[in-house]
């Protein structure tokens, strides 16, 4: 059997509306003997709530099966001083860190969402305050470097523009936390407790899903769902191990694949 990791949003859905066929094909997965992981880069939800969400859509999956970027963060920075640009939500995920506004030892960027919060989260001032805490010594880190997400009223611009503001500004470079940084897949294998030549990862993203995932030695399949784009998948001179039109044609390939 084999080891699947599914990205969520653009895979099983899309602002909230599930992919057609997705709901069914985790249940086929399932049902088929295969271990399953749900890796996210969304930054807008804890793990609970994203998961009761995922629940509420017809997917059957528990809290521990979720992979977060937030619970990453909170693993990689437990006990420093932090200062967190990131939405209000995702902060019962960071209960290891002590959150600062100011003297932090690290400042941590989140990714944006679809409300409001997002103009106050990345104000001038928020930003200017985590440029001041770069400059006297602190390290950057960021969930995801994502440029921008699909949603049902079209591409979003993401948070990628602020970690590069401040990445270019502070003279630093960012460490990433989620995907596609080894250490996010590497944690979500063994968690399976699979080996990485045996796993697949599935996903919408080339940069986040594809290229991160065959670096640590994984299979992929890319879906043309969510934010895939064809000319994307043209222009990259990396090539997934497959691509698929949906998630929803998962489990048939999989089968015949073993």
């Amino acid at each position: 059997m084999a080891a699947i990791l599914l990205d969520i949003d653009g895979v099983l859905h899309v602002s909230g509306e599930p992919i057609r066929g997705a709901t069914r094909a985790v249940n086929q997965l399932r049902e088929n003997g295969h271990r399953l992981r749900f890796v996210t880069n969304n930054t807008t939800h804890s793990r609970r709530s994203l998961a009761g969400e995922l629940r509420d859509l017809g997917f059957e999956l528990d809290d521990d099966e979720l992979q977060t970027t937030a619970l990453s963060a909170a693993r990689e920075l437990a006990g420093k001083r932090v200062l967190a640009l990131t939405m209000a939500a995702v902060l019962e995920d960071l209960d290891s860190v002590q959150l600062v506004g100011e003297d932090a030892e690290a400042v941590l960027v989140g990714g944006a969402d679809e409300t409001e919060e997002t103009n106050r989260v990345f104000s001038y001032m928020n930003l200017a305050r985590a440029f001041a805490e770069l400059e006297a010594g602190a390290d950057l880190y960021c969930l995801h470097r994502n440029r921008w997400w699909q949603t049902s009223r079209g591409p979003l611009l993401d948070s990628g523009c602020f970690v590069a503001g401040l990445e270019y500004a502070a003279g630093v470079e960012a460490t990433v936390v989620g995907k596609p940084s080894t250490a996010y897949f590497a944690a979500a294998v063994e968690a399976l407790d699979a080996e990485p030549e045996f796993t697949w990862m599935v996903g919408d993203d080339i940069d986040a899903d594809v290229v991160g995932a065959q670096r640590f030695g994984l299979r992929t399949a890319l879906v043309r769902t969510g934010k895939f784009r064809p000319d994307e998948l043209e222009r990259t001179t990396v090539a997934p191990d497959v691509v698929l039109s949906s998630v929803a044609d998962l489990p048939r390939f999989i089968e015949e694949m073993l």
